[in-house]
């Protein structure tokens, strides 16, 4: 794969209370995507930026929320979330800055 295209991939992690539970309970880490990333080109992209290996790879779309303005109704852009399990004994350390 395109190592550019790899790097465009992930966005951000995705840090909230249910990210934190679902990473100590299950492995995994959660992040923001681009809309149009697919699962291989997450776990590539996963794979070569923090040195881990990637065991498999879940995708969601959030809906952008309903919002009003002074009367006037807009949408929030939507966005693509993605679990990623790591293997056992692999961790992702954003505190540090990268691989633990």
């Amino acid at each position: 794969m395109n190592q550019e295209r790899l790097m465009q991939v992930l966005l951000a992690p995705q840090i909230s209370e249910k990210a934190t539970f679902v990473a100590e309970k299950n492995e995994q880490v959660i992040f923001r995507v681009a809309s149009d990333a697919t699962k291989p080109e997450i776990k590539a992209a996963v794979e070569l930026l923090f040195k881990v290996e990637v065991e498999s790879v879940q995708t969601a779309n959030v809906k952008g929320k309903v919002k009003r303005f002074k009367g006037a109704t807009g949408r929030r852009k939507g966005w693509k979330k993605a679990y990623v399990c790591l293997k056992s004994g692999q961790e992702i350390n954003f505190v540090e800055g990268g691989n633990a």
